[in-house]
């Protein structure tokens, strides 16, 4: 049997943004538009009703924008990962959205095919950051002293976190390391407790921040 469809919630508040992703996302196998919001409010309510697997969230809305719903599906423990379209003009509001909780962005005028491949990409738990958005937070994190924390990572979970700051999935990460996809899911939880980290996301920045990239 085919894989199910991964599960699209589209959330923007313009009515025609929608219908062009919509329109596209429609015609691939594997991908199903599940529903629409408008606002970051709707957003949040549709995701806790539909439970899709991806929301494309825009950042600027009005009422609630995006970065505030994506505060506010991760107080809920929604597990949907959440892909940022955004404007190039909007970027410097990509690292307070990624600190919120996003599995990573594209520009509104991505190619849409490279839309459907960055989907499938943050669904397999990829993590999507350029260089540029990278150092941006990385540099934040200099002006505030850095982490701070120390670290008592075993030598098996610092390969772990080495290659999630390379984007591989857990699926990925248990086919390099010949482990269970259970085991590397222990791993990364212990991962996060230990360096006092929220996401994936922040596990990658660590680990570029100390040397542990490939």
């Amino acid at each position: 049997m085919a894989d199910k469809p991964i599960r699209v919630l589209l959330v923007d508040d313009h009515q025609v943004v929608r219908r062009g992703l919509r329109t596209f996302l429609e015609v691939q196998d594997d991908i199903a538009v599940v529903g629409e919001a408008g606002d970051g409010a709707e957003g949040v309510a549709r995701a806790e009703e539909l439970r899709p697997d991806v929301v494309l969230m825009d950042i600027k809305m009005p009422g609630t924008d995006g970065i505030e719903a994506l505060r506010r599906l991760r107080a809920l423990d929604n597990p949907a990962r959440v892909l940022i379209v955004t404007s190039f003009t909007e970027q410097r509001t990509v690292v307070p959205a990624l600190r919120a909780g996003a599995s990573g962005y594209v520009y509104k005028d991505i190619d849409p095919d490279a839309l459907a491949g960055a989907i499938r990409s943050v669904h397999a738990g990829h993590v999507l950051l350029q260089p540029e958005v990278a150092g941006a937070l990385l540099a934040q994190d200099d002006a505030q002293g850095g982490t701070g924390r120390g670290t008592t990572l075993t030598e098996r979970e610092r390969e772990v976190l080495g290659l999630i700051a390379d984007g591989r999935s857990n699926r990925e990460i248990a086919r390099a390391l010949v482990l269970s996809e259970k085991t590397v899911k222990t791993h990364v939880s212990n991962i996060l407790m230990k360096l006092d980290l929220a996401d994936r996301t922040q596990a990658a920045l660590w680990a570029v921040r100390n040397g542990l990239t490939g």
